[in-house]
């Protein structure tokens, strides 16, 4: 019997309150309904990742989002319990529903691996039969169960994350899709210019025998429109054609609240930013979308701050093709003025990094930095910070936004365990952990993922650098290798990219956290200060090493999620290249490790490995190395003895995430009103009916997981 435990959300999982009530109760009544409408667009948009996570989601959210809205749970549970259900079972079933709303998808968003109901498939079948729905519509609810349970339950090996063809499981691809397939299309939308954020790929076979790539671009419009869409041509002996309206229906619904956000939008960069948008969405037009992100970086600090679309590709197996977010926030001035500080001396604060200045952008592109209060985050979970928008050539050419969201640092902390510290260390952590993050999320953002420069060539053949005078550092030589038109850093990088950049701009925040005046625009000096920078090393090698392999998948060999890898291979390399600056033990053989950091020797020797480290990363993305980049994180993030062992025990002691539970914005004639729920799984089935209060939405995403039955049938056998 094989261990199912690894894929349950446990009956005691935590839930936790997003609280952004106060920043919301400062608004005014047109701020207000600003707020509403825009997260009302994020959360319609947010039911996108059902679709974009796995070809079953759409169908189970449906099942539970019509079991759940047809009566009030207490009777939904009196009901199951009468029909033999234990309470117990009863809360798994909750637990489960609230899994799966939090993570758009029966996938995990931090670390893409499946999670399954933590009670039997009967008694599962015992609450659905004994639901208000089923006695409503047997006929619709029976077929829904039963297109859904084997999927639901399959811990068959393809299916336990997301991947593609025979690695996991992927939408972005038809499930025919392997790597080779995959680097194929990739070649093609090259050719083409087209960048994949927008997209899904679906292979067929033509008439004449050779496969047939359909690259099906998000949009409203499903007709075609060159140059959007593309008629058939052939490429390397397969054929490729781009066509339209993906997701068509729920944009739909973004779209129709985004119009309405409009009316109430504070400024004329707000309003064009809301219309591009609008217009990518309708038209499938990534160049749309970038105009949006153009007028939003115009949008200096506003009262409320929002960014909706296809943003980030850790999900996609080739890294390209982009999960849709929305989120909405209020700035929390207080912290926003320490980030405020830390832009203002950002230009004296990089030439601190130590890759030099041929390596940096010609000029410091001044970003707005603030600390934001969440109201909506739609998307498979919520991040600690953000540097966005995610298009190279307006963050490298024309600026970029750093956000940290205040209120999620706050509440991801919340009583969690923390093993293989000693209690001295234990204590540091518990004390300083919030501030030392708050630090680290700002140097991260702002300066690790705003620094640096791609070195490339111009489409008139020109160089963005001087091509006599630059040299590598790594080898002393001339530049060998840049970046030529048409190629991005997530093109060139795919798989490779998210894990690199991240590790990059957490080195960067571990580099400069060594210097006391950045810490003293923090409001921490002297030895408190120290306690600060020591926790913040100490927090991101103890999360290499004490959480990081929870999501390593020894069957692949894969790395499933980019921070965790990034973590680790900065843990290793401190471990392999610090002589004992840290060191892990094995102090309880199979149960229990120790790791120790030798705080004396940070601001030697801890920053001289990190700075050659950076200099490393930041040659081989500036020249688009990517195999010395594949090299180097291979040594340091592969899982050989004893970390393989290691992960044994880092499992054995694994805290499931908390969930966050989000308020909804009400709109009652004349105000909008805030509703928060209690922080329990309950609470995140109310908060989620209530987002929703019809079928509508269930209808929709049943119409199109039906239309994308054709790419994963094969799936369906696999789990039956």
């Amino acid at each position: 019997m094989e261990d199912k435990s690894i894929f349950l959300l446990p009956n005691n999982q935590r839930f936790v309150e997003l609280d952004s009530s106060q920043a919301f109760t400062n608004l005014t009544p047109d701020e207000k309904c600003y707020a509403h409408y825009l997260s009302q667009a994020a959360w319609n948009g947010g039911l996108i990742v059902l679709v974009q996570t796995s070809p079953e989601s759409p169908r189970i959210f449906s099942l539970l989002h019509r079991i759940f809205i047809a009566e009030p749970l207490e009777d939904l549970k009196k009901s199951s319990i009468a029909a033999g259900v234990t309470e117990e079972d009863f809360q798994a079933f909750l637990v489960y529903a609230g899994g799966l709303f939090a993570n758009s998808g029966n996938y995990k968003g931090f670390g893409d691996t499946k999670f399954i109901p933590n009670l039997s498939k009967e008694s599962f079948e015992l609450i659905v039969k004994a639901s208000k729905a089923y006695e409503n519509d047997g006929t619709h609810i029976t077929k829904l169960w039963e297109n859904t349970k084997n999927l639901m339950y399959s811990v068959a090996p393809r299916l336990t994350s997301l991947g593609l063809a025979n690695k996991g499981v992927t939408t972005y691809f038809s499930s025919n899709c392997t790597e080779e397939d995959s680097a194929l299309v990739n070649d093609w939308m090259k050719t083409k210019r087209i960048e994949a954020y927008i997209c899904r790929t679906f292979k067929t076979t033509a008439e004449d025998g050779l496969p047939l790539y359909t690259i099906h671009l998000a949009s409203i419009e499903a007709t075609p429109k060159p140059p959007i869409t593309m008629e058939k041509e052939k490429y390397k002996n397969a054929y490729f054609r781009v066509t339209r309206g993906d997701y068509a229906p729920l944009l739909s619904l973004v779209n129709e609240n985004l119009n309405k956000a409009v009316e109430y939008a504070a400024n004329d960069n707000e309003k064009n930013m809301l219309k591009h948008y609008i217009n990518s969405f309708k038209e499938g037009d990534l160049n749309e979308h970038k105009e949006g992100s153009r007028f939003w970086i115009k949008d200096k600090g506003p009262i409320i701050e929002t960014y909706q679309g296809f943003i980030e590709t850790y999900r996609d197996p080739s890294g390209q093709r982009a999960e849709f977010e929305g989120f909405v926030a209020m700035v929390n001035k207080e912290m926003s003025k320490k980030f405020g500080q830390l832009v203002e001396g950002a230009e004296g604060f990089i030439k601190l990094l130590p890759w030099g200045q041929d390596l940096e952008k010609d000029t410091f592109l001044r970003p707005d930095f603030t600390s934001l209060d969440v109201l909506t985050f739609s998307g498979s979970g919520i991040p600690a910070g953000i540097n966005i928008p995610n298009y190279d050539e307006i963050r490298q050419n024309e600026g970029f936004k750093n956000v940290s969201l205040g209120n999620v640092i706050p509440a991801a902390y919340k009583e969690s365990v923390i093993p293989f510290l000693s209690d001295a260390d234990k204590q540091l952590l518990e004390q300083y952990r919030v501030p030392a993050f708050e630090v680290q999320v700002g140097l991260h953002e702002l300066l690790g993922h705003g620094s640096g420069k791609l070195l490339r060539q111009n489409a008139d053949g020109t160089f963005n650098f001087d091509k006599e005078k630059v040299k590598n550092p790594l080898t002393g030589a001339a530049i060998e290798s840049w970046y030529t038109e048409g190629e991005t850093y997530d093109s060139k990088f795919t798989t490779l990219g998210s894990a690199f950049e991240e590790c990059r701009a957490e080195a960067v925040g571990l580099y400069l956290s060594l210097q006391p005046e950045i810490l003293k625009l923090f409001g921490y000096e002297g030895e408190e200060a120290e306690k600060v920078t020591y926790v913040n090393w100490l927090s991101l090698l103890w999360n290499g090493a004490a959480k990081a392999t929870e999501m390593y998948q020894p069957s692949t060999n894969t790395w499933l999620q980019a921070h965790a890898r990034a973590r680790f291979v900065l843990m290793r390399l401190m471990e392999l290249e610090g002589d004992g600056l840290l060191t892990v033990t094995e102090v309880e053989p199979g149960k229990d490790l120790l790791l120790t950091l030798d705080k004396s020797r940070l601001a030697t020797d801890g920053k001289r490995i990190i700075g050659d480290f950076l200099v490393k990363l930041q040659s081989i993305k500036a020249t688009g190395d990517v195999a010395h980049g594949e090299r180097l994180f291979q040594r340091y993030s592969e899982l050989g003895a004893p970390w393989g062992r290691w992960r044994d025990i880092v499992m054995l002691h694994k805290q499931p995430r908390n969930i966050f539970v989000q308020p909804n914005t009400v709109h009652n004639g004349e105000e909008v009103q805030l509703k928060r729920y209690p922080a329990s799984a309950e609470g995140m089935v109310s908060a989620c009916v209530e987002r929703f209060p019809t079928t509508r939405v269930d209808d929709i995403l049943e119409q199109l997981a039906e239309a994308d039955r054709k790419y994963f049938e094969d799936l369906q056998l696999l789990a039956e």
